[in-house]
């Protein structure tokens, strides 16, 4: 019997595997429905259907069907509120100053670390992959503007044991897959290691069972299709 919950893209995909970690940690069964981007799958009509920007990931389970990463995995928090990790959005004492607190970071994230950390990641990682040359000028470039951000990491990290408190939160988890690009599969660990707190919180994360299932995920290889 399939998993009641699909989400649709390929696990090397950073916004995949991020909705993957997320319901991982809430123990929630699913399957990854393969789309083949070099083929042009995500533009297809049926697809468009569950994500009208032809991007991925989409989700869908027995309820609806949702799309964009963060959105995904605030849906599968609140959705399944009672499975797995039950504080990822926060604990309900600690009301809106808690979710806020959460929120906060996961829109950091996706405005002043994603774009940087992305672009690095697509130049050194992914543009190999297609055959394309890395432009060292745009990693030089994005590398300066990460930089930055992750100063301000940095002071945060010092200041409490992840970045909304002393508890691993979504707001820690939406930043794995571009960390783990940054410290695993470029030659840009440095970012990382050279920051003491920001390295220290790296190696406690990147050690949960989920993420570890996360980079098992990435590491099998992609069925071929004729």
């Amino acid at each position: 019997m399939s998993a009641p919950v699909t989400v649709y893209g390929p696990a090397i995909s950073p916004a995949v595997a991020r909705v993957a970690a997320c319901l991982l940690e809430k123990d929630v069964p699913f399957q990854l429905q393969p789309v083949d981007m070099s083929k042009g799958e995500h533009k297809s009509p049926s697809f468009l259907k569950l994500q009208p920007f032809g991007q991925v990931p989409a989700f869908k389970d027995h309820l609806t069907t949702v799309f964009e990463s963060r959105a995904i995995c605030r849906y599968i928090c609140d959705q399944y509120a009672d499975r797995g990790n039950r504080t990822l959005l926060g604990r309900e004492e600690d009301g809106a100053v808690g979710r806020a607190a959460i929120e906060q970071w996961i829109e950091s994230e996706a405005q002043a670390f994603n774009p940087p950390s992305l672009a690095i990641a697509f130049q050194l990682t992914f543009a190999p992959l297609m055959g394309r040359a890395t432009d060292m000028a745009v990693v030089e470039q994005n590398q300066a503007k990460l930089a930055k951000v992750l100063d301000v990491y940095e002071q945060r990290l010092a200041e409490s044991q992840y970045f909304a408190g002393d508890e691993f939160t979504l707001a820690d988890l939406v930043h794995m897959p571009n960390t783990e690009l940054l410290a695993s599969k470029t030659n840009t660990v440095g970012l990382i290691t050279e920051r003491k707190n920001l390295s220290r919180w790296w190696d406690e994360i990147s050690g949960r069972p989920s993420w570890k299932k996360v980079v098992e995920l990435q590491s099998v290889p992609r069925p071929s299709k004729s």
